[in-house]
Parts: C-alpha cells; structure tokens; sequence
C-alpha cells in the first residue's frame, strides 16, 4: 500500500483500489488482516471515516469481511472475485471501444488479430 492518492477520483475508492491490487498482487493474502481504517488514515493523512468508507465497499463486495474486536480480513475467493470483476470492466471499458474504433476505421477481425499477433506481448500470457 505504497501507492499516491491523486485528485483523479474520490479518496475512498482510490483506498478501495489499493486494496483490491495489494489482493492482486499477493501483498495480502486470503484470511490476512488489512490495515485498519486509522492505520490507513495515518499513512495517506486522510480522514478515518473516507479510509473506512473505502474499506466498507469491500465489505459490501465481501472482498473483505470483519471480526468483531479484531480487524478486517480478507475474504477467502477474494482475488478470483476482483479478477472476474476486472476482466468485465476491462472488457466493458477498452474492448468495446476498440471494436468500435476499429470498426469505424473499416479494419476487419482478420485485420484486428493480425495487430495484436504482431505487436509486443506486454506481459499478456499466451493461450
């Protein structure tokens, strides 16, 4: 959780976000606890009640889930479900778009796989 807040959105999801990639990228694990919302207040000098607005999406997701007394945790099946959840939107947000893009440009399907066969895997993992 070493990333910079920025004034591109709302502090509270850019909390949520850190969390789920911390998820994604094994820093937290299924059943560990997080950072409890003062932890994360201290460390992004924000106020506790958006770093806990941040955390509750989570909750309400069930990416996180808590025990009474003693913290957050994350859920078990936590990281496949933010996965599923990402592929959509990254369907929804880039995929759809280039298709229309290219559709608007008469480039074709054939056309389409030729480029993406062509350009530099950038860390894409092959079939």
């Amino acid at each position: 959780m070493n990333e910079i807040l920025t004034q591109e959105k709302s502090i509270y999801i850019q909390i949520k976000e850190m969390i789920e990639n911390d998820i994604l990228r094994d820093i937290l694990l299924e059943e560990e606890r997080v950072p409890s919302t003062n932890e994360l207040a201290k460390l992004y000098a924000i106020n506790p009640a958006t770093a806990a607005k941040g955390v509750n999406l989570l909750v309400d997701e069930e990416i996180l889930y808590k025990k009474r007394g003693i913290g957050m945790f994350v859920s078990t099946g936590a990281k496949r479900q933010i996965m599923e959840k990402r592929k959509k939107n990254f369907y929804d947000d880039y995929v759809k778009s280039l298709l229309a893009e290219a559709g608007s440009l008469g480039i074709t399907k054939k056309e389409l796989i030729a480029m993406i066969r062509e350009s530099k895997d950038g860390g894409i993992k092959n079939e």
